[in-house]
This record gives structure tokens, sequence and C-alpha cells, in this order.
């Protein structure tokens, strides 16, 4: 064991529990996030979770060693959970780096007559805590990116619903941005949509896609050639004279593909192909 870790290893078994209800004060008088039992159970653990690093000679400068896996498991643990608490990212840092306070103190009784063994220890304690610190934080940032995505995907799913308008039609309508990613929904979710109900037409309005670029033109002609190997029709409406300007200037080829100015042509346009007649009754 390195002389670093053999102090530390000694500091703690002589003044652990003093480290450790040292630590929960620092906690509650900087206020970083739950105070309870809560607090208490994660710097408890913690603290064992660390002793166990310095006694399996963790390497004090690189915390990803293999004898700090138990310490980052709880340290992502940790963030995750006060991150689903409602506590932000400094918050958790913050406890984290309270646990210096408690650790410098204790070194100062345990090696005030060997100064230089101090300054090395004390300097091991400050890069691994800092580290430790830095682990939550990027822990939480992932948590935060992996949320968001998930989000992401949801608004895809819930921006992009499949509706049965009639027997034999569906349609989906478009907000927003169309792109890669969001095609590909609409084309697995319009796909197996059309297998589900036999349906012979399908309806893509882009009422609601604000621009339409040469981009978004490959990406529904994608879409309406997906659909006809599967046996449907397809027709796409909301082509405002903004969007046929805008197709027209750019040299957008669309032969084959129906279009209707709005969602109600169309459906008028397919009960039509299905040899449906749509009449008013007389009052």
């Amino acid at each position: 064991m390195k002389q670093e870790n053999n102090a530390i290893a000694q500091l703690l078994k002589a003044h652990g529990p003093q480290v450790l209800q040292d630590w929960l004060k620092e906690v509650a008088t900087s206020a970083t996030g739950p105070q309870s039992a809560s607090a208490q159970a994660d710097a408890s653990g913690l603290l064992q979770a660390f002793d166990a690093g310095v006694q399996g000679g963790g390497d004090m400068a690189r915390l990803d060693d293999a004898s700090w896996a138990a310490l980052r498991n709880l340290l992502g643990n940790l963030s995750r959970s006060r991150a689903a608490q409602g506590s932000s990212a400094s918050e958790t840092s913050q406890f984290v780096l309270s646990f210096k306070r408690p650790l410098f103190m204790a070194m100062q009784k345990q090696l005030a007559d060997k100064p230089a063994e101090m300054v090395a220890a004390t300097w091991a304690l400050s890069s691994i805590v800092d580290q430790m610190a830095q682990h939550t934080m990027a822990t939480y940032q992932r948590t935060r990116e992996e949320v968001i995505a998930r989000q992401q995907e949801e608004l895809l799913e819930l921006s992009t619903p499949v509706v049965k308008l009639w027997d034999g039609v569906l349609a989906t309508p478009m907000i927003g941005t169309l792109d890669s990613a969001r095609t590909q929904l609409v084309m697995e979710a319009l796909l197996q949509r059309i297998v589900e109900t036999g349906a012979e037409i399908a309806i893509i309005d882009i009422t609601g896609v604000p621009t339409v670029d040469t981009l978004v033109a490959q990406h529904l002609l994608k879409t309406v050639t997906a659909i006809r190997l599967m046996g449907a029709d397809c027709i796409v409406s909301g082509v405002r004279p903004q969007i046929a300007q805008t197709i027209v200037h750019l040299g957008i080829d669309l032969q084959g593909v129906t279009t209707k100015a709005t969602l109600a042509d169309a459906l008028s346009l397919a009960l039509k192909k299905l040899g449906y007649t749509v009449s008013r009754n007389k009052v």
C-alpha cells in the first residue's frame, strides 16, 4: 500500500466516526440537498466505499482505478437519485466536496508531527475528492441528456399520430420540422398501422410543416414510396401556395404524388377512390 493510502487508512480507522459526523455538519451548514436520514445514509455509504478503495490501494490520482469501482457506482447512484429529487448538479457536487474539510481536520490531528506526510496525504485527498465531485457532475449531465433524449422521442411519437379517418383511410398530421429521424418514425408508424388495419389510402398532412426544402421533399418521397410498397396509396395534403412555389422554385419532382391543399380535400378524394359518395341531406 502506498504511503498516502496507508496514512489515510489509518486516519479513517482512528477518526472515521468523527469524520462522518463532521461531514454531516458541513452538509447541514451548506444546505446542499436532503438533510434527513437520506444524507446520513449517503455519506455513510460513500465513506465506507472510500475506505474500501483506500485499503484496496486505489490510485488517489485516478478515480477510474479498479479499486474505486464501488465508490464510482455509489457516486453515480447518488447523482441520479438526487437529480430525480430535484437537486441541482452543483448541490450534489457540493455535498461531496463537503467531505474535504472533515478529512483535512482529521489529517491535521493524525499527522501533526509529520508535516511531510501530511502534505502528501492532504494533496492526495484533495485530488480524489475533487474527482469524486466531478464524477457526480458528469453523471448528472449524462442523466439529463438521457432524459432530454427520451422526452424528445416521446414528443416525436406524440407529434406524429396515425389517425383512422374512415374505413381504409389513415392520416398522419405533421407538425414542425421533418428530418430523417422523424421521417423514419412516421414511416414505421404508418406502415405498422397499414398492416394492422388493412388501410388502402394514407394521407400525410403537412399543414403544420413550416417550410419545405429539398431535404424535406426527399423525406416525403421516401415515405410515399414505402407506403406504396405496402400496397396502399398515398395523398399529401396541406400544400399551401408558398410551399407549392418553393417546390417549383427548387425544381423538386413530385410527379406521381397526389397532393391536395387541405386535409378535407384529401379525405374527399380518398373516399371517392374507395367508392364512397358523400352527400348532404336536404332539410
